[in-house]
């Protein structure tokens, strides 16, 4: 079984049309989670929504998940070992409110850890690699020891350098445009 996702916020009809007609022609079990989409598939088993554990199970069940190119989508492919496809949306088309998704299956398609389409007749002919692609190798749900060291190496000397309020004088108001994370 294939396994596609749309995830939780917006529809993606293009990719669950052309999933939908590719399913049709190859007779291929394909269940998908289609979003809030105007597009009713007619060639595979659907739901509009999800609870994250039933997703999850569904990705640990499927010989290959279909995904927009989002974070949790990949992420939890990649923590399975199952093959990816991402299809990123296009902020052009109005599927997204910027490409970040097409730089996030950039980044993702450069380190060679998914299959992207960046089309629709990409989407077909990645469609019958993902059916007969080998797990992949699972990656862990959180970062490496030797990565949070670095981290916390990092912000140690950073703050080493910063020069140290004279006694008695008020911390500064944070920056409304920065996160400050605590490691």
């Amino acid at each position: 079984m294939i396994f596609v996702t749309v995830g939780t916020q917006l529809p993606f009809d293009r990719m669950i049309r052309t999933v939908d007609a590719w399913a049709g022609r190859r007779g291929i079990e394909v269940f998908a989670q289609i979003g809030p989409g105007e597009y009713v598939p007619r060639h595979m088993q659907w739901t509009r929504t999800l609870p994250a554990d039933d997703c999850n199970a569904r990705i640990r069940q499927a010989r290959g998940v279909v995904a927009h190119a989002g974070m949790g989508s990949i992420l939890t492919a990649l923590q399975s070992g199952k093959p990816i496809l991402v299809m990123p949306r296009l902020g052009r088309l109005g599927e997204h409110r910027n490409d970040h998704q097409v730089m996030t299956a950039r980044h993702f398609k450069e380190q060679g850890r998914i299959r992207v389409a960046f089309d629709e007749a990409e989407l077909e002919v990645e469609l019958d690699a993902i059916v007969t692609a080998q797990p992949t190798a699972r990656i862990g749900s959180s970062a490496s020891p030797p990565l949070i060291n670095a981290l916390r190496s990092f912000v140690r000397r950073a703050s080493d350098r910063s020069p140290a309020a004279p006694q008695g004088a008020a911390e500064p108001a944070p920056r409304r445009d920065t996160a400050v994370a605590r490691v």
